[in-house]
């Protein structure tokens, strides 16, 4: 399919999609089920960061960390799921994604539903010790928020044009008047347009069906929720609300990126992705980045990494550079 937007024909995109081959893996007994994924970075890195997309998305939503962070020597994964109807399938089926790549462990960044849907695989193999982090971004911690939990089960039947409809609500606002913002909601809008009706409506019914996460269980997991404070498709209480239960979590603020701050406000949430990799860079078992990017960056201080975070963020996109060395120590 050919693209329009501006995104979407930025050399950048252009660069991505020239070096990174999309691969299709199928790990299910049903051979139809194809995972899609970018995988870019180090081979010999068994514990990887693995992107997964909201329900708009597709795999290469995330190209501009892929690059950014790719080029700092870290493995970076962006998977696209096939269709399951249920979140203890999803996670089923990611697991074996991940046996089948010899992955041992990963760091999830996840958005919206993908958030959602990383907090509940680490929460399901805990006790495997799959997940090393994750980073949320928009996420929640449970479908009653969208208040669809009692007609979720009738999303199947329903006609793609209609569920197109649904998912363009939370993502098209008329108050958006920053290009940036509006750039990324294009680009996003065309990827919603390359899904067919079962792939959305499968996707819709993992988002709303009535799910929780329980976070006593991901107490002790490193986190960073990467927050907006304009407006996105989820309200302030349910933003709130994954803020109290994770008391533990490093807070990254950015005072706009809309719905997809990974787009619009890239340099940000890259910079807040690399901060909290740093942190896994002496444990060659948690570690993304190959082993000679993990020397080089180890000889450096700390205060390396939030001088290089403050000075990204000086321009008034995000908290001020005291702020942002407080939140990322």
């Amino acid at each position: 399919m050919n693209f329009s937007s501006d995104l979407s024909n930025s050399p950048e995109y252009q660069s991505f999609r020239a070096t990174v081959p999309l691969k299709k893996l199928a790990v299910d007994t049903d051979a139809s089920k194809t995972w899609k994924l970018y995988d870019a970075g180090p081979r010999q890195v068994t514990s990887p960061l693995v992107c997964l997309a909201p329900v708009s998305g597709t795999a290469d939503i995330f190209y501009k960390q892929m690059l950014y962070l790719t080029a700092r020597g870290i493995r970076v994964l962006s998977v696209e799921s096939p269709i399951y109807w249920s979140v203890s399938d999803w996670c089923e089926g990611f697991r074996r994604l991940l046996d089948h790549l010899d992955i041992e462990r990963v760091h999830l960044f996840g958005a919206s539903l993908g958030g959602f849907l990383a907090q509940k695989f680490a929460e399901s193999t805990a006790q495997y010790s799959r997940v090393a982090s994750i980073i949320l971004s928009n996420a929640f911690l449970e479908t009653s928020i969208f208040n669809f939990n009692d007609t979720a089960t009738l999303f199947w039947i329903l006609p793609g044009p209609v569920l197109k409809k649904l998912v363009m609500g939370n993502i098209k606002s008329e108050s958006v008047t920053e290009l940036r913002v509006a750039q990324s909601m294009e680009f996003i809008i065309e990827r919603l347009d390359t899904l067919s009706q079962q792939e959305l409506a499968s996707r819709l019914t993992l988002n709303c069906v009535n799910c929780q996460v329980d976070p006593f269980k991901l107490k002790n997991m490193p986190m960073t929720i990467i927050d907006v404070f304009d407006e996105s498709a989820l309200s302030m209480q349910a933003r709130a609300s994954l803020r109290s239960h994770y008391g533990h979590a490093k807070l990254a603020h950015l005072k706009t990126g809309g719905n997809f701050p990974y787009l619009s406000r890239s340099d940000d949430v890259n910079m807040h992705l690399l901060v909290h990799l740093r942190q896994f860079s002496s444990n060659s078992r948690y570690s993304a980045q190959k082993p000679a990017e993990q020397e080089s960056q180890n000889d450096q201080p700390e205060s390396n990494a939030k001088n290089e975070l403050a000075e990204e963020m000086g321009v008034g996109d995000s908290t001020s550079a005291a702020e942002v060395a407080t939140e990322a120590s």
